[in-house]
């Protein structure tokens, strides 16, 4: 066939397209592969193709060498390309082995596609559903995420609940970035890590001889955050005693240091959270009521993980990007099995915990992808299907289905509400159960 028409063929493609013999030098080169990479023809032919390329899966897991070896294809594998002008490019690559007329090896086709507008899509979409550094698809956070620019710009005191590790801090520091008091300090205390004595000191501080080893007067948390914010977490902790002190605390807006006899101003903006449910605390004499009240001007809810699992790809993602940023480490994205198992997995331990699970996986990932096997075990295990041979499509229809029926058991089967969760049209939700096989009540 004359070269010429097949480099004609080779220009109309949109992705960029090139060739390369058994010895890894570059025959041919198309014109989309010259507009993503900023190399012409003429210097890319005829070069090995790693020093045209430059991907970070050049030196090691070259997916081009794995398929004329094996002779496996390889497709939409996403790597990071060095641009001639020096920035980093995101582009997926498939490729395939040539072969002769006599059906023999004689070498390579690689092709890959521009990632640059879908990441840039990707960021704008994680940035609609971004507050902060809390970031959620979840139908109900979004309702409270919508009223926090509000509840920021009061003076009132807050009472964030949710089971541990659900982002209840989060909320808090978002609320402080976005009030008056933005500028001032925010502090933040376990009330359930120290005993009595120590929290109080720790809060209000001390005055000289007020215990043992206390030499000097010491200022506390409270003078600590003046014009700030002070985080009280789990505060349902506390104990009976420290309850009068805080709801005193609470309602005159001054305190009494330890050992100390004349009362001191307080110009801080009081946040609470707890794990616990204080209602039924209160019910049983283990909270003070009159406390409860006065904690809970306004509450805010914040679901477990397993009930808004619409977030986890979101959150997953978020997480690459941060330790991304944090380590250098060149890993952007997330296998479809390893993403099927984290939908899979009920995540007891809630946002923190799938934090954890991503860092795990950094530590043991060695390419550009989290896969299945660099996920925790009980992850891995727990939510990986019996082996049966079923492709990743199967998987992923079954992580797909997961989400689905759990969005609609938050959401007691109503369609409407599901659809606006998952961040898609009824419509669109409606084909998918029906392509899926759920059915609602």
């Amino acid at each position: 066939m004359d070269p010429n028409f097949v480099d004609s063929i080779l220009d109309s493609v949109a992705d960029g397209v090139f060739t390369v013999d058994l010895d890894w030098r570059i025959t041919s080169w198309n014109r989309a592969a010259h507009r993503i990479t900023g190399i012409p023809r003429d210097q890319a032919l005829g070069r090995r193709c790693r020093e045209v390329l430059r991907t970070d899966v050049c030196a090691e897991d070259c997916p081009l060498r794995a398929t004329i070896e094996t002779g496996r294809e390889a497709v939409g594998v996403p790597v990071t390309m060095r641009a001639r002008d020096g920035g980093d490019r995101r582009v997926s690559i498939s490729t395939a082995v040539l072969r002769d007329a006599e059906g023999r090896c004689s070498g390579g086709v690689e092709t890959f596609r521009d990632l640059s507008e879908i990441e840039s899509l990707r960021r704008q979409i994680e940035e609609k559903f971004r507050f902060g550094d809390i970031v959620t698809k979840s139908h109900r956070l979004q309702e409270i995420l919508a009223l926090l620019p509000d509840i920021a710009r009061a003076e009132s005191t807050v009472l964030i609940e949710g089971p541990s590790g659900s982002g209840k801090e989060l909320v808090a520091r978002a609320l402080h970035t976005h009030s008056p008091r933005s500028n001032r300090p925010f502090v933040a205390i376990n009330c359930g890590a120290l005993p009595d004595t120590l929290l109080e000191s720790e809060l209000f501080g001390h005055k000289a001889g007020a215990f043992t080893d206390a030499r000097h007067d010491r200022e506390g948390l409270v003078a600590s955050a003046r014009g700030g914010t002070l985080f009280l977490d789990e505060i349902g902790e506390l104990s009976h005693a420290l309850q009068v002190k805080i709801l005193r605390f609470l309602q005159e807006r001054e305190y009494i240091p330890l050992g100390g006899s004349r009362a001191v101003r307080a110009d801080v903006r009081v946040i609470a959270a707890t794990n616990r449910d204080l209602r039924q605390a209160m019910a049983i004499g283990h909270f003070r009521e009159d406390l409860y009240f006065r904690l809970n001007v306004v509450r805010i809810q914040i679901p477990a993980l397993r009930e808004r699992p619409e977030d986890i790809p979101l959150l997953a993602r978020h997480f690459i990007a941060r330790f991304r940023a944090r380590t250098g480490r060149d890993v952007h994205d997330i296998s479809t099995e390893a993403l099927g198992a984290l939908m899979r997995y009920d995540f007891p331990g809630n946002v923190r915990e799938l934090e954890n699970a991503i860092e795990h996986a950094f530590v043991l990932c060695r390419g550009p992808r989290i896969d299945l096997c660099c996920l925790p075990s009980e992850i891995a295990l727990a939510g990986s299907p019996p082996s049966n041979g079923r492709s990743a499509g199967d998987a992923f229809a079954e992580a797909e289905a997961t989400v689905i029926r759990k969005a609609l058991a938050a959401n007691n089967g109503h369609r409407v509400r599901t659809a606006a969760a998952l961040g898609i049209h009824k419509s669109t939700l409606l084909r998918k159960m029906a392509r899926l096989g759920i059915r609602t009540p």
